[in-house]
């Protein structure tokens, strides 16, 4: 829970019980011809209300005001009652928090490791995003945001059915954000803990082991998620998909135990809620449960991160629930395309001819690359039924993207210039960045096919440009649409926890997309 109070330190006595764990303050690299880091607001009243300089303490801890940077100082109490200390009746421990520039990069990476500090407390106040004056708002919701997805943990799995869970991961203390907040309202902390509360059920859902996950668990999780939030959703099983003639969802699906299902949960805003420009924006994930690579193996190293490769449909659906949650102001659409990519006697094959949704034939080459061909479907579905304003796709989608933008970008891909510049903007102002590479039209001749309307990977791997032309591929099936591509494939699985991003799942893209519905006004 966020919590705001208003007033400065030095009148605080409110906040000041046993209930209260730690205070935490900011700090700031040393200015130009100093020596010592810099108090931040908020940090000169608790030093003056302790008796404590507390720019000195952290230039003795070493702290050179780095974001990110945390120092957690425990004060002594007073052994004869008569004689108490200054800070008698205030929190014990302090925590000294680095924020850099007070960017909203900083700050996010401030919260996230006071989050890690105060582990295991139940309640901190701190002083850190309390600057006055304009842009409160936006540095409170950054440093919000980045303490709750700092404070995540991972769930634990047990059973070995689908439909076992793994432990909550709302375990982050309570967080009073103490000062003047003339410019900080209850949304502020509303907007910070939807946006990070979408990102942990991504995280959690890519997290759950496959054994225990499969397509129609992850449709009977979406299923009772959105009900429970008053959404509309419709599953379309094996039946439904071989009538409404998905084949391109059926032939990954068919060498599978578990078969395929296709998810749409649908969001309309209320009377009072609907913009004054209302939109329908549809986000089409890919859902690929596990992901061995078909008959089409891959190497076993390569095989340990797939449990993760239906992070792109679990991104489409924490971005309609949290836009529920926020009573965004447009319509909202999440379909989710999910499949386990499996081998046996009914495996789609390399050679094999497939007729999508929108009837588009597709010559298979490789069977590991199986998400575009679910993803075809989904966006001509779409497309063809939904009538959507903007249509984004959200996968896992190609290592080329990992291997050309590492991890910490996403590969986005638009020919609408101002639907690029809304992501971009929404990617700054979260933290999870998108670089823009070009649909470049001469590549569109490596998916000619002789058999088939369009091949679904270049017949030469020569070529290069591998998300390139998987995303002019995707391009195919969403007709006239406003449409971007974000291949997350390397954004979305950290190999190394580091600030308000854990080791593993990262939840990458839900936060972007929230921001972006924001942006939409």
């Amino acid at each position: 829970m966020v919590t705001f109070a208003q007033g400065d330190v030095a009148g605080w006595a409110s906040l000041v019980d046993s209930q209260v764990d730690a205070l935490a303050v900011p700090v700031a690299p040393a200015a130009d011809g100093d020596d010592d880091v810099q108090p931040r607001t908020g940090t000169a009243d608790a030093a003056a209300r302790y008796g404590i300089d507390l720019a000195r303490l952290a230039d003795s801890a070493g702290l050179d005001g780095a974001a990110g940077e945390t120092y957690t100082f425990h004060l002594p109490r007073a052994l004869v009652a008569r004689d108490p200390l200054p800070w008698e009746g205030l929190p014990d421990r302090l925590v000294l928090v680095g924020v850099g520039t007070g960017s909203a990069r900083d700050l996010r990476r401030a919260g996230a490791a006071l989050a890690r500090a105060t582990t295991g407390l139940a309640r901190v106040v701190t002083t850190v995003a309390s600057e006055p004056g304009r842009g409160a708002a936006e540095a409170a919701r950054s440093f919000v945001e980045g303490f709750l997805l700092g404070a995540y943990t991972s769930p634990t799995f047990g059973g070995a059915t689908p439909g076992s869970s793994g432990a909550p991961s709302e375990a982050a203390p309570e967080l009073v954000l103490l000062g003047k907040h003339e410019e900080l309202v209850a949304a502020t902390a509303v907007r910070a803990t939807a946006s990070a509360r979408a990102t942990w059920l991504v995280r959690d859902l890519a997290a759950t082991p496959s054994n225990l996950k499969n397509p129609q668990w992850v449709a009977e999780q979406a299923a009772d998620l959105s009900r429970a939030t008053g959404l509309r959703v419709t599953v379309l099983d094996v039946e439904a998909l071989a009538a409404g003639g998905f084949g391109g969802i059926l032939a990954v699906g068919a060498g599978s135990a578990t078969p395929p299902r296709l998810v749409t949960v649908a969001y309309e805003p209320s009377a009072d809620h609907v913009s004054q420009t209302p939109q329908h924006v549809v986000v089409v994930g890919k859902g690929i449960t596990y992901d061995t690579g078909g008959l089409s193996i891959k190497p076993r190293e390569s095989m340990l991160p797939m449990k993760t490769d239906m992070a792109g449909a679990a991104v489409a659906l924490a971005t309609v629930l949290a836009a529920a949650e926020l009573g965004i102001g447009h319509r909202v659409t999440a379909v989710l395309a999910l499949a386990e990519n499996a081998f046996g006697g009914a495996s789609y094959r390399p050679a094999d001819v497939l007729r999508t949704f929108s009837g588009t034939t597709v010559e298979i080459l490789n069977t590991d690359a199986e998400g575009r061909i679910v993803l075809a479907d989904a966006l001509a579905y779409a497309d063809a039924t939904l009538a959507p304003d903007v249509l984004i796709d959200v996968a896992t989608l190609t290592g080329a993207a990992t291997v050309g933008l590492g991890r910490t970008h996403a590969a986005l891909f638009s020919q609408d210039g101002a639907l690029v510049e809304a992501l971009e903007a929404a990617g700054e102002a979260t933290g999870e960045r998108v670089w823009r590479l070009p649909l470049v039209a001469e590549y569109r001749s490596a998916l000619d096919s002789s058999i088939a309307d369009i091949r679904h990977v270049a017949a030469d791997s020569s070529t290069g440009g591998g998300s390139i032309t998987a995303a002019l591929f995707l391009q195919t099936f969403v007709g006239s649409r406003r449409w971007a591509h974000l291949d997350i494939a390397g954004a979305a699985r950290s190999t190394a926890a580091a600030h308000e991003v854990p080791l593993g799942p990262t939840g990458f893209g839900a936060r972007l997309l929230v921001r972006f519905l924001e942006s939409l006004g």
